[in-house]
């Protein structure tokens, strides 16, 4: 059963325009011309309870305005949007007992207190009874080890320590979905992988519905099995990563070292790129499977390593921007 749904949303905004020159900016204090700009056009979607749903997009594309309206923030312009049953700008204070939002440019703690303190004061703004409050914070905080960060105000926090404090701080009242824009934004390897892993974790073991939205199309891979992919507030593409990559480009490459610096044949395998005796490959799998292109190669090179990968992710998306203004939008049926 579909935990949220969104049919034909769309947000217009009303942005002011000046004349230019001098009298333009003196018949600018008189009267106003404005222009409408959308943000979001006809979208629509919906996510089952425990889905971890990747929202993708370029800049202004429309994923902090669709988040931004889930979590009851903004009031769209047309359409309709239900959150478990309830529609989020009209039961604002039901609906935000029964979510989590983190955005990776704003932090929900408060700036000048120690971290626990902000803890203390969300567990009474959600009035988390105490007993739970403790079990379910002491937990986070051993799965997220932020317990040295405790005593330290926020403000003196690193970016990335300050990301998992408030990864933290969106689940102490135990909500049943969880927003994230941007939530790896400007963080360093090590503590974008921790963040992946927990990410993951309260997905698979609390069955909580996450929709993450990222730029990081390396956090996309790792925890992502459908993506919806937007473009100038509308849906270009939505379904599996999978059908998407057979959607837009079903090659695949491989990466072959040569024993010796030979002249490389084998039909159906294009050569990409060449370093010596590195290669690297595309072909199409509909054409030869993968076994058989091994066979082929091993029979007519000696080959010291080999490696069987998709394109990036990135290529695609970036393909399917640069589609979508020729293209309808795409659905991407599930895979059996």
């Amino acid at each position: 059963m579909a935990q949220i749904i969104v049919e034909g949303l769309s947000k217009f905004f009303q942005v002011a325009e000046r004349r230019p020159g001098l009298w333009g900016a003196v018949s600018g204090l008189l009267r106003r011309d404005h222009r409408s700009v959308a943000a979001l056009q006809d979208v629509s979607f919906e996510i089952n309870a425990g889905e971890l749903v990747g929202y993708i997009g370029p800049n202004g594309a429309g994923k902090s305005t669709t988040i931004k309206i889930l979590s009851g923030i903004l009031v769209p312009t047309a359409g309709r949007c239900e959150v478990r049953g309830r529609v989020p700008w009209l039961e604002r204070h039901q609906h935000v007992a029964d979510i989590g939002v983190v955005f990776g440019q704003r932090s929900q703690l408060w700036w000048d207190l120690p971290v626990m303190e902000s803890f203390d004061l969300l567990r009474d703004i959600y009035r988390v009874p105490a007993s739970e409050y403790r079990d379910t914070r002491d937990q986070l905080i051993a799965e997220m080890s932020i317990e040295p960060l405790l005593a330290t105000p926020v403000r003196q926090l690193s970016l990335g320590q300050r990301m998992r404090c408030d990864l933290v701080a969106s689940l102490l009242h135990c909500p049943s979905i969880l927003f994230l824009d941007e939530p790896t934004i400007g963080l360093d390897a090590v503590s974008r992988l921790a963040l992946r892993h927990f990410i993951r974790r309260i997905n698979r073991e609390r069955g909580t519905t996450i929709i993450l939205t990222t730029h990081d199309m390396d956090d996309i891979e790792a925890l992502c099995e459908r993506v919806i992919v937007i473009g100038r507030g509308t849906i270009l593409s939505d379904g599996p990563l999978a059908g998407l990559r057979e959607q837009l480009d079903p090659e695949r490459r491989m990466k072959v070292e040569l024993v010796n610096d030979e002249r490389f044949d084998v039909e159906h395998a294009r050569v990409i790129s060449r370093e010596g005796t590195m290669l690297q490959l595309s072909f199409d799998p509909r054409r030869i499977t993968t076994p058989e292109l091994i066979r082929r190669i091993s029979e007519s090179h000696e080959v010291r390593d080999l490696l069987v990968e998709y394109p990036p992710i990135e290529e695609l998306i970036a393909k399917l921007y640069a589609d979508s203004a020729d293209s309808k939008p795409a659905v991407i049926e599930p895979s059996a």
